[in-house]
């Protein structure tokens, strides 16, 4: 008789688990008897793609993961890189897909908890949030109720437990409509001598439970975080967590106080697949065994069993390795801070986890069959690409109406470039974001450089978080838009919009007519003895659509644009943290999608030297409908990176600096403007595209063609040339060229300083078919930037030395009432559009659609 016949469960029961058929077998013959039910929970969470990444760990393995400045790489809570002089930053980004869409409030809340739990589990004070966030149509009533649902949880975690979000990302497109991606990425500056590592060690060493209480939320989370959402899942609501993040506000303070004393050998998390998780991935990582008494949890409910003990996943609890006689010196830290704390277990020489219940042993299984020895899917790729992707790519922009230098005639109606640009503006995913981080707290802790929005990644001040004698620690009060010791010569709001952006009133000096505040000048080397401020850049990014279309090259520009990003405010990318939110990779367009985009990104990376750190996957992004049909989101790989910036003085916004300044375009050069050349550094085509744009899918309603494509010779130099340039004191702003191409990088700029720009292309109106694709048409290698009249010439010979032949000039900024004007060689008029025009459009657009629902 089978195995399976003999089972106690029914095949209803295993696949409520999470398990199929073949992966109970393996268990059965792992043990060497039927689990039972608590046995079956753990296996089933520990099993699941969320904790084990059966289907993934594959194309994981080929990123690379060494570097200089790596000191903690993929395996630990998150990962660590030097800054130097002592300096050392723990990140990681984290998703909370499935919950945030049963339960967006607490879905979200308890994402932000979950980040920065893996970040301080560490030894590193958590010090900045960012989230990269997407969502369906916004004038669809549910997409309303999710994003606001969202926004709050992400504001009143973040808020409560005193850590700013300083920046992030928020897309919205119907691939999103049943399935909301929330994505949450944090920071930490570590606060402890030594690393803190997960590996349990030391036999008979006691095993502390720290924190909250323990009850039925959050029941079987990770299996759940693994399946496609159904008209059913609302009923998986006790798989949603509950967060309190003043509880873990004091739980921070009582670890970092705990890992000072030298009294903990290991640390752990209780997230996903809760004690199981901790217990089984502890002891895996050490070679030892655990052995933990269910009867010493502190719980929050009465009656029950261990396969609830094992499988909740309620927020706000750690797991710690103590040195035997020393426990007593942690609890009662953790008691003079209001938090729970027990011995609960044992370290053991056998390596295996024995869970204790009412004297008796409740479940009994080898760690590392839980934790690394767990089923890996081999699936087979696709030897060509699908069909969708071959008609996408069959698209060209001729099939679209012809256009004129005034406009273009679509579905029988004219339309200018000025109503285009508008319209873009107004388009939810390009318009500003201010609806959502308003509602942040981005300042708390009074390191955030620049408020969000105002550059294309967000900086951050390091200083020692101990007492010190530095004058990093003492006196030098850094405010995020009106001190002179970051803003090189005069004040400048560093407010623009890429990413999330901040309506802040330009500071002009008397010259522009407005008074200029009072600033702290520059410290001198005597006023500051120890050097300069560094600061830290990080940023999240993914254009959804690229991976769509092309998953390989897509997954490489989002790399790029992460990078670029970072380049644009002065900062060298070190390292990469990654969210791969996909759909289900049982499905052959589904695993070909997510073995390209790794395969992208793995190449990506290596060209720009940001090794990857760590990060998440989220599969099974999936709604199954009423009648049975799936429905997967757009391949969506979010990469968080982080970059440094070796003097806070030395920054860039977005923002336009001055009257007078000249304009510059960076990876471009004169000719390729008119998309007739590419860059002469290769044969790849990097001039202006409209497949896979904004403006495609906005304006014509189309997703399709062939997304941009990375020249990463050229974009090294494009990005060394403007980090050169910044730290030199020559580039007053800075913006990369993404969704909506140079004219919406132009109108951002202009919006951000409230001054208007003459732009002059260098091509005239009877020689050009497609006025759309230069406008609107999209690339990677572009960055347009703002020079003072009075370094034009230095900064000319420096870009013909390391940019030759691909930079223009382009234009000037002017004054505060000048509109955003366009013309071609032979000065006919493109684009001309009032500043109040395109601010009204830009920063009311979230607003009017939820007010209009």
């Amino acid at each position: 008789m089978s195995p399976i016949s003999e089972s106690p469960f029914s095949p209803e029961q295993i696949a409520a688990e999470r398990l199929t058929h073949e992966e109970y077998q393996e268990i059965v013959q792992r043990l060497g008897r039927h689990p039972n039910k608590a046995e079956l929970g753990m296996f089933g969470v520990m099993w699941s793609e969320h904790c084990c990444y059966k289907n993934s760990r594959p194309l994981l393995k080929q990123f690379p993961t060494e570097g200089d400045r790596i000191l903690v790489g993929p395996g630990e809570n998150a990962g660590v890189v030097d800054l130097g002089d002592g300096l050392q930053l723990a990140f990681k980004i984290e998703s909370h897909n499935h919950p945030s869409a049963v339960e967006p409030f607490q879905g979200a809340a308890t994402g932000v908890g979950g980040i920065l739990r893996d970040i301080f589990t560490m030894g590193a004070r958590p010090i900045a949030l960012l989230n990269s966030l997407r969502f369906g149509n916004l004038d669809d009533a549910k997409t309303q109720r999710l994003f606001k649902g969202v926004v709050s949880g992400i504001s009143h975690y973040g808020n409560c437990i005193g850590v700013p979000t300083v920046g992030g990302e928020v897309y919205f497109d119907p691939a999103y409509s049943g399935n909301p991606l929330v994505n949450v990425m944090a920071l930490g500056l570590m606060e402890t001598q030594e690393i803190v590592k997960s590996g349990a060690s030391g036999i008979g060493n006691p095993v502390l439970y720290v924190g909250s209480t323990t009850g039925r939320d959050g029941m079987g989370g990770a299996s759940f975080a693994s399946a496609e959402l159904t008209d059913k899942s609302m009923d998986d609501r006790p798989a949603v967590q509950v967060g309190d993040p003043f509880l873990e506000k004091s739980l921070i303070e009582a670890c970092l106080e705990a890992f000072k004393t030298g009294a903990v050998v290991a640390a752990q998390d209780m997230g996903a697949a809760g004690i199981t998780c901790s217990t089984s991935e502890m002891a895996a990582k050490g070679g030892v065994g655990i052995e933990f008494d269910l009867d010493k949890v502190p719980v929050r409910e009465s009656g029950m069993v261990p396969y609830e003990y094992l499988l909740s996943e309620s927020q706000e609890r750690m797991l710690f390795v103590a040195q035997k006689g020393r426990e007593q010196e942690l609890i009662d830290i953790f008691h003079r801070w209001g938090l729970h704390a027990v011995v609960a277990g044992t370290v053991i020489e056998e390596p295996i986890v024995r869970i204790l219940f009412k004297g008796e042993i409740a479940a009994e299984i080898t760690a590392t069959a839980l934790a690394d020895n767990t089923p890996i899917y081999h699936r087979e790729l696709l030897t060509e690409p699908p069909e969708y992707a071959k008609k996408a790519w069959e698209w060209t922009a001729d099939s679209l109406p012809q256009s004129t230098v005034t406009g273009i005639e679509i579905n029988g109606i004219f339309q200018t470039w000025n109503q285009i640009l508008l319209t873009l503006l107004d388009t939810p995913t390009i318009a500003s974001k201010r609806w959502v981080y308003r509602q942040y707290d981005h300042q708390v802790q009074n390191n955030t450089v620049v408020l969000p929005g105002g550059a294309d990644a967000a900086v951050v001040r390091l200083r020692p978080l101990e007492p010190s004698h530095s004058s990093l620690a003492n006196g030098l009060e850094v405010h995020p838009l009106a001190k002179g010791d970051l803003l090189r010569e005069n004040a400048v709001s560093l407010a623009s919009e890429s990413k999330q952006e901040e309506e802040v009133i330009p500071l002009f000096t008397k010259a522009q007519g407005r008074e200029t505040p009072k600033v702290s000048p520059p410290l001198s080397k005597e006023e500051a003895p120890l050097g300069i401020i560094p600061g830290v850049a990080a940023t999240v990014d993914c254009n959804s659509r690229y991976v769509y279309l092309d998953p390989y090259e897509g997954a490489k520009a989002v790399v790029a644009e992460a990078a670029r990003n970072l380049s644009c405010v002065g900062a060298e990318p070190l390292a990469v943290t990654d969210n791969l939110n996909f759909g289900s990779p049982e499905k052959p367009i589904g695993y070909w999608q997510l073995a390209s985009a790794c395969r992208g990104i793995a190449d990506a990376c290596r060209e720009l030297g940001t090794p990857v750190t760590g990060g998440n996957v989220s599969l099974y992004n999936e709604t199954v409908d009423a009648e049975g049909n799936p429905q997967p989101i757009y391949p969506t790989p979010v990469i968080g990176m982080v970059g440094l910036i070796p003097d806070l003085t030395k920054i860039s916004g977005q923002a336009w600096l001055k009257k007078g300044d000249l304009i510059y375009v960076l990876g471009i050069g004169e000719s390729s403007q008119n998309s007739e050349l590419p860059s002469e550094s290769s044969t790849i085509d990097t001039s202006p595209t409209l497949g896979g744009s904004e403006y495609l899918a906005a304006i014509h309603g189309i997703v399709a063609g062939k997304p941009p494509r990375i020249d990463f010779e050229l974009e090294r130099k494009v990005q060394s040339v403007c980090r050169d340039g910044i730290r030199q004191g020559w580039v007053c702003s800075a913006h990369d060229c993404a969704e909506g191409g140079i004219a919406i990088a132009l109108a951002e700029s202009c919006i951000s300083a409230k001054m208007g720009a003459e732009i002059h292309l260098s091509f005239n109106s009877a020689n050009v078919s497609r006025w759309d694709e230069i406008l609107f048409g999209e690339m990677g290698n572009c960055i347009v930037v703002s020079v003072a009249p009075k370094n034009q010439e230095i900064w000319e010979s420096y870009l013909e030395e390391h940019l030759t032949k691909m930079w223009h000039k382009i234009g000037v900024v002017c004054c505060a009432e000048s509109p955003l004007r366009v013309v071609t060689a032979d000065n006919q008029a493109l684009i001309e559009v009032a500043m109040g025009e395109m601010g009204d459009r830009f920063y009311n657009a979230i607003e009017r659609r939820i007010a209009s629902v």
